[in-house]
């Protein structure tokens, strides 16, 4: 399966090629390095030239040029939700426009359960004291939601606009409290989303004490990172108790699991794998693939990354 996010009214992929790309965040065009865009250019240079930011690398050292006037930051709507863009020194916009469609079926299948569900959610639903927000909605039948290595918060966003609790887990208070920018832009200041700056397994074993569980796990995991104390994540060394953390902290009628991919080398089979004996005695449906970006005026396809999700709707 191949995911494909077409131009919006303020974002779109306007050329690619010779291991870059040329977008448009609302009112700024700017270009960027990309391993993947390994083909010739369509536009011609002048075009290219003429972005109001470019990131340069050179070695070890990273900068952006950007023309004068442009701002360090601004909005944007995208998928019903906005987004503030900060341009950071790693090349990132704070935006993944590849996972719109991502976003969209976590709505699709939250939404279902509202329409559907007639009995109280499964899986206790204990309040522990620092909980800031409640997680005990069984009377309204609200999903709960896990997201993962959640960065600036684009799913856990598209997930409280649908209806569920959602927790937004990520190692860097930097993201959190950009993600809680984005929540606000998109007016979930007051959405039930509990915000948590914390190691990921190390929240997963204190879930797991705590007997909490979730009907939807959302993760991200990265190739290599630091939790706030410094713990260390290794995709290669971690991964596989992630997994099985993930498969304790389950309630016993999940909606949905998806995992997303960006680490150069893996296949999304791999993650299919994985999703199979997650989900073991389980009665729903995985589906995997890449996650792309289409060109605003040709048909060709930037691959981004790579999913593989699971659903109870079949």
């Amino acid at each position: 399966m191949i995911l494909k996010t077409l131009p919006q009214d303020e974002y779109e992929l306007i050329d690619t090629g010779e291991g870059q790309k040329l977008e448009r965040y609302g009112p700024y065009v700017l270009c960027r390095p990309d391993p993947e865009a390994i083909w010739k250019k369509i536009l011609p240079q002048d075009k290219w030239k003429n972005a109001d930011m470019e990131f340069i690398r050179n070695g070890n050292r990273t900068k952006w040029i950007t023309k004068e006037g442009v701002a360090k930051n601004w909005n944007i709507s995208f998928g019903n939700l906005s987004f503030q863009i900060t341009p950071s020194s790693f090349k990132h916009t704070g935006l993944f426009p590849e996972q719109l469609l991502n976003w969209q079926w976590m709505e699709n299948v939250i939404k279902n359960r509202f329409v559907s569900s007639q009995t109280a959610p499964s899986g206790p639903r204990v309040k522990s004291p620092d909980h800031a927000v409640s997680l005990s909605n069984s009377a309204n039948q609200i999903p709960r939601v896990l997201n993962l290595f959640a960065y600036t918060g684009g799913a856990t966003l598209a997930c409280a606009k649908a209806g569920a609790e959602v927790c937004h887990v990520d190692g860097s208070k930097t993201a959190v409290l950009w993600a809680r920018r984005n929540a606000e832009l998109s007016g979930l200041k007051n959405a039930p989303i509990r915000w948590i700056v914390e190691d990921v397994l190390m929240f997963l074993r204190r879930e797991i004490k705590r007997g909490h569980r979730y009907d939807a796990i959302i993760m991200d995991p990265p190739s290599f990172g630091h939790g706030p104390k410094d713990e260390l994540w290794k995709i290669e060394s971690n991964f596989l108790e992630l997994m099985e953390l993930c498969k304790q902290i389950l309630s016993d009628k999940p909606l949905f699991v998806l995992i997303n991919g960006y680490t150069a080398g893996y296949s999304a089979i791999a993650y299919q794998n994985n999703l199979m004996y997650m989900m073991e005695g389980y009665n729903g449906n995985i589906e995997i693939g890449e996650l792309t970006i289409k060109e605003t005026s040709t048909e060709r396809l930037l691959p981004c990354g790579i999913f593989a999700r699971w659903s109870n709707i079949v």
